[in-house]
This record gives C-alpha cells, structure tokens and sequence, in this order.
C-alpha cells in the first residue's frame, strides 16, 4: 500500500466507479507529479467501464470523441478525463488511431502509452508500474513505453511532448529514444501546427526554454518546426566594431535564456529577434560584418512563422511589433519627441516587453544587463508618458471646443483639436483644462 495525498473530488470519481464494481485509476501525469511531489492540475482516470456508463454515473458529463475519453466537469472549473482501457490499432497518420478497441486490462491500456514515467496508475491504494517509471523518475529520464520508433510514429506529437516534458521536469532524454527523435523528426510535419505551437508555448515560459530549444536543436527537430531559427546557427558576428561573442543562432539562444518575462510570446520573440540576420549577412573587405535592414527582412520571416503556427491575433501583433523595432536606439540626446515616436510604434502596452527583450538581447551578447544610457531612456519613457499622446488624451474635448467658440459639430471641430493637441506636444502650452480653454478663446478661423 502506498498513500499519496488526494484531493476529495478525486478520491469521490475513483469511489464512485469502484462501487459500480468498476476498476478506477489515476494514471498519466498526474500520477507522476504525486509521486515528484508536484502540484498538478490535469488529473487523468482510466477505466474499464465504458464510456456510455461513464456518462449514466456522473451528472453533467461529456463524451465527444470516438477515443474513449468522457470529461466531468469540476467546480473549480477544472475537467478530468475519464479514459476507458482501450488497444489502438494502426496510425496512417501519424497521430490517431485508425481503430480503437475497448480493452479490458489496465496493462493493456498501459502499454500504447508513451513514456514510463507516464505509463504508472494508482487506484487510491496500490502503485501499477510495469516499465518502471518510478525507476526513470528518480533517474530523471524521459524513455518510451517500448520501441521509440514505433512509439513516435504511432504519434509524433510525442516527438515535441519528450522535449517539452525533459526541459519542464529538467529531464535527460534516454539515448535510444534520443536517436529516435532524431531519425523520425520530419514525421512532426503530420501534426497540426496548433498543436506544435501548444508544445512550443509550454516550452518557452519554463524554467530553462533555452535548454529546450538546444534540445530541438540536437534532435533536427528545430529544423523541421523553426527552419528560419535554425539556419542562423553558424552565420558568425564577432568582428571589428561588433561586440557579440556567439554566433547568430547561439545569441537568439542565449538571450531567450535571459529573458525575464514569462510570456511565451514575449520569450518568442527574443528568441526570433534576430533571425533576419541570415538573409543579411555580409562581410566587407575590411572584416566588419553587417547585417542591413536585418530588423526588416526578420519581420517578415515571424509574420509568416505566426501564420504557420496559428498564433492569435493579439500574439502576432506583438510578435511583429517587437521584433521589428527591437533596434530602438538608446541615446541620452533624444528629444521627447523621438521617445514619443518609439512610444507609439511599440504601444505603451509592449513597453515593458521591448525592455525585457533589450535586457536579454544585451546579455545574450556577452553585454552587461544594463548602462547608464538604458537607465536614463527608462526614466525618459516614463517622464514622456506623462504627456498627451493623442488628441484623445487633451483635457478638453470637442463638446468643450463647440461650447466655447459656439460652433456646430464638423471637421472645425478637429481642425482646432489638432492645434491643441500640436501646441501641447511641442510643449508651447500645458495640457491642463484652464489653460487649453484660455487658449480657445484666442483660436479664431485665421489661426488655423
């Protein structure tokens, strides 16, 4: 007997089967985050009651899939699956069963799934583990529940999933299934790029995404999924009046490693930054290289690789913002202005992401994390905002302007606005109420 810790909602649904003379399992991850001692929040039940008596035992319940899978609603919002023990059969694509057969034995069940350290269920009382997980647990490795070849090409999500899971639990990957990643990468070509992008994002706000990108990097995998990313290793930079130490690939690299956000957009685009820099690389007759309009070129390759990977709306527009004027310039002599112009090319929304990206760029180079001038700019930013940025932002408006000159609604109206708003951000007159409705009272048709 082995007594993990169960939450009572999940104590209740492995009760409730079982007292339907059911069999009832935790199995998958959750059973491996109780066994490392980690929270989770994905709890996974397998089964052999079916799944149309899944449904006739816990009200609200659903079932969707032609995979065996009926979820059950919590109150916390949350939804566990409750899988019937079932034997696949065939994958001409690379990623579904072409037949599913509801199996009657959880080794069965156990034996389609994908590494040991997922293959382990636990009923409440007793620990099921016939590919010795709990061995590769405290090993800290990431193995395939028998041959990885066949494992992969069964389902080549599971090509990403090993990365993604080795870099989250800081895994090693077994060398065998190591290899097999290696030999089956192009195989990630079958999946949905949704689901590729799933994995990427789970990869890049964990602890250690550089390590993860390394891990695409070693299995060809990085290749296959980011091929404007992985053609920049090698493209070098260290040369007369450049500061870099790595190469192209290494820095992006690097610099994801240093990058404080949490945001996987974010952290994407400091990894991306500088990937125009293949398509720009050049070397002049006296050993300086450059790299033109790198900026520009690498804006259009992330539009295209946010299109392939499905991102949204709102993750592409930040992606491309970024990544397109990362190469703002720091200098002490800019003139509010200037600031402003950056201001309103990034967004106030993006400033503190375009500051993360500066700070991992810098330090991805062999840079220290800051200077004087990047303090100084932090300060100017935060000074200009204090200004109006569009006419919207004035402390009148145009009821005030047709009240105060007893003029009708039409383009006058903003005409006069657009005065205001000109006169405010060349710092000629204050945006205060008083002040901007004094200054009306002199705004007459030759003014404007």
């Amino acid at each position: 007997m082995i007594n993990l810790k169960l939450p009572d909602n999940v104590i209740k649904t492995i009760s409730i089967l079982k007292d339907n003379n059911f069999q009832a399992f935790l199995v998958g991850g959750s059973v491996r985050d109780l066994l490392m001692g980690k929270i989770t929040q994905n709890w996974d039940f397998t089964t052999d009651c079916p799944p149309e008596e899944i449904l006739k035992l816990f009200r609200n319940s659903f079932y969707d899939n032609k995979f065996g899978t009926v979820g059950i609603p919590q109150e916390n919002k949350q939804v566990f699956e409750i899988t019937t023990f079932r034997s696949e059969h065939g994958y001409s694509d690379s990623r579904h069963p072409d037949k599913v057969v509801w199996g009657k034995s959880l080794e069965e069940d156990l034996s389609r799934r994908d590494f040991t350290i997922n293959a382990i269920a636990y009923d409440g009382g007793n620990i099921t583990d016939p590919y010795h997980g709990q061995e590769d647990i405290k090993r800290k490795v990431i193995k395939t529940v028998g041959d990885p070849g066949q494992r992969f090409s069964e389902d080549a999500l599971r090509l990403i999933r090993a990365v993604r899971i080795a870099t989250e639990l800081q895994f090693t990957i077994d060398n065998q299934t190591l290899l097999a990643i290696s030999k089956n990468a192009h195989l990630i070509h079958n999946i949905s790029n949704e689901r590729v992008k799933d994995e990427l994002y789970k990869i890049l706000p964990s602890d250690h995404p550089s390590e993860g990108i390394e891990l695409l990097k070693e299995t060809g995998l990085l290749k296959e999924i980011l091929p404007e990313l992985d053609k920049n290793f090698g493209i070098e930079q260290k040369s007369p009046e450049r500061h870099h130490i790595y190469d192209v690939g290494t820095h992006l690299v690097m610099s994801l490693k240093y990058c404080k956000s949490k945001d996987p957009t974010v952290k994407l685009a400091t990894l991306l930054h500088d990937i125009g820099k293949a398509d720009t690389y050049k070397k002049l007759d006296d050993g300086v290289i450059t790299f033109y309009n790198h900026e520009i070129i690498g804006t259009k390759l992330v539009r295209n690789i946010a299109d392939r990977l499905k991102l949204s709306k709102k993750e592409k527009d930040k992606l491309i913002t970024l990544v397109r004027w990362h190469q703002f310039t720091v200098d002490e002599r800019q003139t509010d202005k200037a600031i402003r112009r950056f201001i309103r090319r990034i967004t106030k929304e993006y400033i503190n992401d375009m500051l993360d990206l500066r700070v991992a760029d810098r330090l991805g180079g062999g840079a220290r994390e800051t200077s004087w001038r990047l303090e100084e700019f932090k300060k100017r930013i935060v000074e200009v905002q204090k200004q109006p940025f569009t006419v919207a932002d004035l402390k009148i408006n145009g009821f005030d302007v047709m009240k105060e000159l007893n003029i009708k609604p039409g383009p006058k109206v903003g005409e006069i606005l657009n005065q205001l708003f000109k006169e405010v951000e060349e710092n000629k007159i204050k945006n205060e109420r008083e002040v901007l409705l004094e200054r009306l009272k002199s705004i007459n048709d030759q003014h404007l």
